[in-house]
């Protein structure tokens, strides 16, 4: 069978269930890819509009994950197989489906919540995200790893890098694609962004107003972070407890998103150019090392109509004495750290939901217009421990 066949030929460069694997996803969607042997030069030359019909079977007969794999593997046989399968292949806001690394920085589904999960290592301070595939109850056996986070404490603040490798997580990998970064008090949180440009690209300096945070990694490759939203949880005064209460600025998503004709912007590939990431977030950002100010404005001058996001407020139960949300079976623990999120102002409907359902497993749930890197970054911020919030 041709799908057999496809499935042999890429399976050492497609993602499987396992979280190290993930870098080989990645170079194999975003790589030139390469073409060698008699077998594989008759596939490659197959006429357009006959590849098209096969790739079209492929896509509608893999509708999740793990069979997910053979679009992928089919993405990275070569160049023109490539770029038929991006064709073909919709957005999650369309398809509800995640498929290729790009994925995660792509709004959700619009017609419901997408279900994932968490896993937490306490003692190297790491967390996993995983896409959810079964309801089964223990879904720590079942999922697609998409995301890792490492947190690393500093005298002034903390930082979560994210990755798409859960075995390199570090600044300087080709597979970080962003962090979360806290203030001295853990109550003010900055998403940050990463791109990064090739090797050889014209450096801006750490100074320059245009993008101030610019790094230089040892391998060559220049990073650069860029915030798109920021995260603040309201101070507890007289030494009143409560549910946490929480507010998200989403920079790169207009207010007008949630509303029925609303569009958010969609990711099309990973940045490569200082150039591109300029054009895509013309933003300024600067931070205090002594104080821990994050700042942020607009290169324009014009007024940011960003959505805002906030979280439902509990209600008590009387019977329980204790705060309540529904999450529609989705927690199962009660935590100060769960929270539901939704768009401000008078619109009810969830667009993030974190909860607790183990010791350190919990459920993450996001819809559109906010990405699944940006929904982790917010549910990491939910694990830093508050200064004066609680």
């Amino acid at each position: 069978m041709a799908f057999q066949f496809i499935s042999r030929l890429r399976s050492h460069r497609v993602v499987q269930n396992q979280p190290e694997a993930v870098s080989d996803e990645q170079a194999a969607v975003e790589g030139d890819g390469g073409c060698g042997g008699d077998d594989l030069l008759s596939w490659t030359n197959l006429p357009p509009e006959l590849l098209r019909e096969v790739l079209l079977k492929i896509e509608d007969s893999e509708n999740c994950w793990p069979r997910r794999k053979t679009v992928v593997a089919c993405a990275g046989v070569c160049r023109s197989w490539r770029v038929i399968v991006k064709e073909i292949v919709e957005i999650p806001e369309i398809s509800g489906i995640l498929t290729f690394p790009i994925s995660v920085k792509q709004p959700g589904p619009k017609d419901g919540l997408l279900q994932c999960f968490i896993k937490r290592n306490r003692s190297t301070q790491t967390y996993y995200l995983y896409l959810g595939l079964t309801m089964d109850t223990n879904i720590a056996d079942h999922g697609k790893f998409l995301l890792a986070a490492r947190k690393c404490s500093h005298a002034t603040c903390n930082d979560y890098n994210i990755s798409l490798n859960a075995e390199d997580i570090s600044k300087g990998s080709s597979s970080y694609v962003g962090k979360l970064r806290s203030n001295y008090l853990r109550n003010r949180f900055t998403i940050l962004d990463g791109r990064c440009s090739l090797t050889g690209s014209k450096t801006v300096s750490n100074h320059s107003s245009v993008l101030p945070n610019l790094r230089q990694a040892s391998s060559g490759v220049t990073f650069v972070n860029c915030p798109v939203a920021h995260i603040s949880y309201e101070l507890e005064v007289f030494g009143l407890r409560g549910p946490r209460r929480m507010q998200c600025i989403m920079e790169t998503i207009p207010a007008t998103s949630v509303a029925p004709e609303g569009a958010a912007r969609t990711h099309v590939k990973f940045s490569r150019s200082n150039t591109e990431v300029s054009r895509l977030n013309p933003t300024v950002y600067s931070k205090s090392a002594s104080t821990g100010k994050f700042l942020s404005e607009s290169m324009s001058g014009e007024k940011n109509d960003a959505l805002v996001l906030i979280n439902k407020a509990p209600r008590w139960h009387e019977h329980l004495r204790c705060w309540c949300l529904n999450f529609r079976g989705r927690v199962t623990v009660a935590s100060v750290k769960n929270f539901q999120l939704v768009a401000s102002p008078g619109n009810g409907k969830v667009i993030l939901q974190f909860g607790k359902v183990g010791k350190d497993l919990f459920t993450m749930d996001y819809q559109y217009p906010i990405s699944a890197f940006q929904a982790f970054a917010i549910c990491l911020s939910s694990f830093d421990t508050k200064i004066a919030c609680e």
